[in-house]
């Protein structure tokens, strides 16, 4: 199972490379090692996963059958942590964007507005 350099990943870096935006990827020296880090600009992006990282959790969970007690704390955690590095980020002074895989893959415009405006906002 990938955990980086995924589609969705590179579909949003492809088309933010041809945007113009400089950016690092996969910067392990980070906290929560972020899948895109515009350094100029104090802008970091995660694009999750639906199901690592609980889109639409509430109704995701009734529908694990197998393994429930090890998926459901997993991915649990795998939410918490998503709001702890947020949080730790934004009290450094940084941007955290998320984008969910579907978001990418469907309305690429609109994530890349989002970051344009976030970038429009932090110069």
């Amino acid at each position: 199972i990938k955990s980086k350099n995924t589609k969705p990943e590179q579909i949003l870096r492809k088309a933010l490379w041809h945007s113009g935006i400089r950016y690092r990827k996969n910067v392990k020296s980070m906290k929560g090692s972020p899948d895109i880090v515009i350094t100029k600009h104090r802008v970091i992006i995660f694009v999750d996963g639906e199901f690592w990282h609980g889109y639409k959790w509430h109704e995701k969970r009734k529908k694990i059958k197998s393994n429930r007690d090890f998926w459901i704390p997993k991915i649990e955690r795998n939410i918490q942590r998503d709001i702890e590095i947020n949080k730790f980020y934004e009290s450094k002074g940084w941007t955290v964007l998320r984008f969910w895989e579907h978001e990418i893959k469907k309305r690429l415009d609109t994530c890349l507005s989002d970051v344009f405006e976030v970038i429009m906002n932090n110069t």
